[in-house]
């Protein structure tokens, strides 16, 4: 993360890429979403989308879980310099979340993230808005998750 003055409206970042399996599907719809069609492999033939899916909640956590250690990464490369990760504020949220496309078992899941938007903040100098656009892509270049997000950032003098 840099300084809010210094992200560039397009930056994009190829987060991470997961590979769902019918096992993990399974264990975490049981926990968080137990519907027919993602902890049921015969139901889920019955139901519209023919095989089990994945749940929404599961492919959008795994975009935060690569979301967090690309964070890590980075700042780890940034110390491994001699320099400091900057301050990141609480973010007041995401929107406009779709689930466009069912995630079976064996997809793989591209996550991603790109600045779409700064906004300087009236109450607070220090910090800056960061709006993001966020999403995930299957393995035949089909978007499956979207969504908007957004965060504050440190300012220089801030």
């Amino acid at each position: 993360m840099t300084y809010f003055e210094e992200l560039e409206i397009g930056d994009h970042e190829v987060l991470g890429r997961h590979t769902f399996t019918e096992a993990e599907m399974i264990a975490f719809a049981k926990l968080y979403d137990p519907q027919p069609f993602h902890v049921d492999p015969e139901a889920a033939k019955r139901s519209h989308f023919g095989a089990l899916v994945a749940s929404g909640w599961h492919t959008a956590s795994m975009w935060m879980k690569f979301f967090i250690a690309f964070n890590t990464g980075s700042t780890k490369a940034l110390e491994a310099e001699g320099g400091r990760m900057l301050a990141v504020g609480p973010s007041p949220g995401f929107t406009n979340l779709r689930w466009l496309k069912p995630v079976y078992a064996g997809d793989t899941i591209t996550y991603a993230t790109e600045a779409r938007e700064k906004i300087a903040t009236r109450g607070r100098p220090q910090w800056g808005l960061l709006k993001a656009y966020n999403s995930g892509t299957n393995q035949h270049g089909d978007l499956v998750i979207d969504f908007e997000s957004a965060v504050l950032v440190a300012r220089k003098g801030g």
